[in-house]
């Protein structure tokens, strides 16, 4: 599935600095239009895609933005070097890195224990409804959870597969190994997903008596 919604202002701003480049010669006002339609079209194509992957891979929603703000400025610089039609697996990747780098300056930072940021309703695209239940923020909340405790290889092709909807193909096109690898991750993350959930609720039963 993929998000619709508006990029925020600081994304708009990097796919228009493009533009605002040296009119020195007619190749110099070719080749950075170009480049900034690109970049601005990768912002309104995959822009919701980056910021729920980084949801997944652990960034707290207070910093998703911010976070998804360095994967664009990354994909600027190396945008000549992207392949067309390679983009959205470019952006995943560079998403896991920004989201690993990030949860670890969280952590050093003592924030990751603190909930501020998390308690408003999140991007629309992600929520489905921002008038949703209590109960389906909790299980959101729960998933994301447990997509975060697995090992990042594996997180990566169960966030891809089962909470974006690609097939084995694309996610061993967007990843760069054989679709082989895809599955045998994709059974991996399965069987330690379903063992999360299982401790998850023993845990539930145990503390809180809870009947599920």
């Amino acid at each position: 599935m993929s998000g619709s919604g508006p990029a925020p202002s600081a994304a708009r701003d990097l796919s228009a600095s493009a533009q605002a480049r040296p009119d020195r010669s007619t190749m110099a006002i070719r080749e950075p239009s170009h480049d900034a339609r690109r970049l601005r079209r990768m912002v309104d194509e995959h822009f919701e895609f980056v910021w729920r992957c980084l949801r997944r891979c652990g960034v707290p929603a207070r910093d998703a933005d911010d976070a998804a703000q360095e994967v664009f400025l990354v994909a600027h610089r190396k945008l000549p070097f992207i392949a067309d039609g390679s983009e959205r697996g470019f952006l995943f990747q560079t998403a896991a890195r920004v989201a690993s780098h990030t949860v670890r300056t969280i952590r050093r930072r003592r924030e990751a224990d603190d909930p501020a940021g998390d308690e408003l309703p999140e991007r629309g695209t992600y929520d489905g409804d921002m008038h949703q239940t209590a109960e389906a923020v909790l299980a959101r909340r729960l998933l994301d959870e447990i997509v975060t405790a697995l090992p990042a290889d594996l997180r990566w092709v169960f966030i891809l597969f089962e909470l974006e909807g690609l097939v084995t193909d694309e996610i061993a096109q967007m990843l760069d190994i054989p679709a082989g690898t895809v599955a045998s991750r994709l059974r991996r993350a399965r069987a330690q997903f379903r063992a999360l959930v299982q401790r998850r609720r023993a845990h539930d039963r145990f503390f809180f008596g809870a009947k599920r």
